[in-house]
């Protein structure tokens, strides 16, 4: 995967957090080539961790329990959905294989306990040791274990952020009794190039549905064998997923972010779909100014909380007294431009960061990007999220920015200056069907000043004579 291209791939296994584990040592059969011997020693446990409020009061136990597999006794087989009327497809229905860093797990592990639901979800972190294919393995030893109604695979990294809610609400829109491969690319078009723009990057996070899941486990020994010279996990996948015909279903809410840098111009212009993954936590910056990469995630926890469909969604409006555009990611962050700027020139990601090969070059990237604005008087006042909260009686979530820092140089044009702005607060009724309908930008307007060096924003789904115009 291309997750952990610089991290190296034997690792030793340390010791493993969170009692009532279940754990296995699996000795998969060897797989020899002309070119290539493969051994693969998978370390796994069930998942269940818990979801406190701060991720470093939690402490690794040792686990007293271990199961041994006999590598002579035939492997079980998950059993087949369920038959009868079809139910709704929940985070029960799916199963997460992890691939994990033994070396980086005791780090890594704070992230994922920001998005596991222990009393929802199902799942098992593999430590690689020895040479392995990893992710590319994993899927089929996963569905060995037996897990019982399962429709969905998903596939992911330990430095990757989930947002649970968001993939149900995907791959529910598919047929899980059919043959379907879904994630997304990466963010580099040389990544592209040199795999392949049909590819699902593990990083960001892919699933594969149950049947396709058995198709794949019958093949994949013969499969890898045939390709000793591809060199990532998810390069194999691909490769197989040919050979059975296959092809990648795109959803853009899977981020391998294949960046360095600063996440805010992706994040602030996301695109008009669920938010589903971030990828290469150890690698971009925190998302939020001033704290660490775990406090940071840990503030998305509220606005997902409150509205997971809305998160990250950019909505743009004009205060038109004051010529000023407003862009709102909900839940993150709310900029304010001077001037009037296009929807079509906001939903372009800021070039807040580099492509994977530390360039500043934005013919590097699989989209279309903006330049950051060198202008003292075009650059973005920007505000994060501070906090989020529910009023049940009007059923709508109240949520609060505060400005970051002001631009460096002091602008001179005669126009309203929106340093006065100390905080902006946002106001939105919760949509869990906003994904249920066809896709589509919220809309937002500036509702009247109550308080000094404050703005109020209404976010609403758009009408159906709504334009985002300034009139």
């Amino acid at each position: 995967m291309k997750s952990n291209r610089k991290v190296e791939e034997n690792f030793l296994w340390d010791q493993i957090m969170k009692k009532h584990f279940s754990i296995a040592w699996t000795f998969p059969k060897l797989l020899v080539s002309s070119v290539l011997l493969i051994s693969i020693i998978c370390i796994f446990y069930n998942l269940s961790f818990s979801n406190a409020s701060n991720p470093s009061n939690h402490r690794s136990n040792i686990i007293n329990t271990l199961h041994v597999v006999d590598q002579a006794m035939p492997p079980p087989v998950s059993s087949p959905p369920k038959l009868g009327p079809p139910e709704k497809t929940t985070l029960h229905h799916l199963v997460f294989g992890i691939a994990a860093s033994a070396r980086l797990w005791e780090h890594r592990k704070n992230y994922i306990k920001l998005w596991w639901k222990s009393q929802e979800m199902r799942g098992t972190v593999w430590l690689d040791k020895a040479v392995a294919n990893r992710i590319s393995r994993i899927v089929s030893e996963t569905l060995r274990l037996g897990f019982e109604d399962v429709r969905w695979f998903v596939m992911g990294d330990d430095d990757t952020y989930f947002v649970p809610e968001n993939l149900v609400r995907v791959l529910s829109k598919y047929d899980h009794n059919q043959l379907y491969y879904i994630g997304s690319l990466s963010e580099s078009h040389l990544q592209n190039i040199h795999f392949s723009y049909g590819m699902a990057y593990g990083g960001g996070g892919f699933a594969i549905s149950y049947p396709l899941a058995k198709a794949l486990a019958k093949m994949q020994d013969r499969c890898i064998q045939r390709y000793p010279g591809l060199y990532g996990s998810d390069d194999r996948i691909h490769a197989c997923m040919a050979e059975l015909g296959i092809p990648l279903t795109k959803e853009p809410g899977f981020h391998q972010y294949d960046v360095y840098g600063s996440l805010l111009g992706l994040l602030s212009a996301h695109p008009v779909a669920p938010l589903i993954s971030i990828h290469h936590l150890d690698v971009v910056e925190p998302i939020f100014p001033n704290v660490n990469r775990v406090q940071a995630l840990q503030r998305l926890r509220v606005p997902i909380k409150l509205d997971s469909a809305a998160i990250m969604q950019q909505s743009v409006c004009y205060d038109k007294t004051r010529s000023w555009t407003i862009s709102v990611s909900w839940g993150y962050t709310v900029q304010i431009y001077r001037g009037i700027f296009s929807v079509r020139e906001l939903e372009m990601p800021d070039r807040t960061f580099l492509n994977w090969y530390k360039r500043a070059d934005y013919t590097g990237f699989s989209f279309n990007t903006r330049p950051v604005a060198r202008h003292a008087c075009q650059k973005p006042f920007v505000f994060y999220l501070s906090n989020a909260l529910y009023n049940k009686n009007t059923n709508q979530t109240a949520s609060e920015y505060v400005q970051d820092r002001l631009p460096s140089s002091e602008c001179k044009w005669n126009m309203a200056n929106p340093s006065r702005i100390e905080r902006v607060q946002v106001y939105k009724k919760p949509d869990p069907h906003l994904w249920d309908k066809a896709p589509r930008r919220n809309c937002c307007r500036v509702l009247p000043r109550k308080k000094k060096g404050t703005m109020a924003i209404d976010v609403r789904v758009c009408g159906d004579d709504d334009v985002i115009e300034l009139q």
